[in-house]
């Protein structure tokens, strides 16, 4: 089942797409269509907030919370997403752990390029700690694109002279702007998202003239990942993105810090939204839960 499974969301993925340019609008709206489209469970509530001064969405469980923070940092290429469109990540993460999330609506590219989305992410996990959380009772998670905050709001916290979070659980993160990774080459046309032409696009608008040799921008090839916390990072092997991980891994292992690389075959990018509908999704996301609940204090 799990295999006729994968192979139906590879079909629906590679649906036709439109052939003209679309405008930063219109990626918008198609991209929180597509979203709104995945499941979400019913056992929590959500609450608008504000943190850092940024928007947010509170997702508490409905019953029985536990302690601790998961700051959420949502998907879209820099450019695309909200809170929203990434409720079926985390409101099955809260569901599955009990432990409250807030998910950051963070300033998005190109109105907001390049570092405004790292700001925001830092200032939000400020505020969280000026509020009295302690860093041990705080996991870091995102996906795609804000898997990449997650990691390179630890490199800006470290800098900053803030203590880390517990934990990192990044989901088919985005650690390289480079590009440089060999699946960039060898996962061309397996992966159903994306290809080199479509990254140029997105990142022009992001890095907005900025190198992408750089450590923020950049983890997976430039990052000092000393003294960081123990890090989760999903991906499936079908993703472009998969080196970004693999590499990230290695810097990790490198400077002594507790990592986790997660493949799972044959799914796509950020393949842990497909919950209820891909037996992976679902799996994956029980060990993304068991890993934050173990490393929360």
């Amino acid at each position: 089942m799990s295999r006729e499974q994968r192979r139906s969301v590879d079909e629906m993925l590679r649906r036709p797409k439109p052939t003209k340019p679309q405008s930063v609008e219109e990626m918008r709206a198609n991209f929180a269509a597509m979203m709104a489209a995945m499941k979400v469970p019913e056992d929590v509530r959500t609450t608008p907030t504000t943190l850092g001064n940024r928007p947010g969405v509170i997702v508490d469980p409905a019953q029985d919370t536990r302690s601790g923070i998961i700051l959420y940092f949502h998907g879209g290429s820099y450019i695309m997403g909200s809170p929203y469109t990434a409720m079926s990540l985390t409101a099955n993460l809260v569901s599955k752990t009990r432990i409250r999330s807030i998910s950051l609506d963070y300033r998005l590219a190109p109105e907001h390029p390049f570092p405004a989305a790292l700001e925001d992410a830092l200032a939000a996990y400020r505020e969280l700690l000026d509020n009295g959380a302690q860093a041990s009772s705080i996991a870091f998670a995102g996906d795609s694109a804000g898997g990449g905050i997650a990691v390179s709001t630890c490199l800006m916290a470290r800098e900053a002279g803030l203590p880390m979070p517990a934990a990192i659980a990044a989901f088919s993160p985005g650690l390289d702007k480079t590009h440089s990774g060999a699946s960039m080459d060898s996962k061309a046309g397996l992966d159903p998202f994306f290809t080199r032409e479509s990254f140029k696009a997105t990142d022009a608008m992001y890095l907005a003239g900025q190198d992408p040799n750089h450590e923020l921008l950049s983890p997976a090839r430039f990052g000092d990942l000393t003294g960081f916390p123990p890090l989760l990072l999903q991906v499936g092997t079908n993703e472009l993105l998969l080196d970004d991980s693999t590499q990230l891994a290695d810097r990790a292992r490198a400077a002594g810090v507790d990592v986790i690389l997660d493949v799972t075959a044959d799914v796509p990018h950020v393949f842990q939204a497909f919950t209820g509908i891909l037996e992976e999704a679902d799996q994956a996301l029980d060990r993304a839960a068991l890993f934050i609940t173990q490393h929360l204090r």
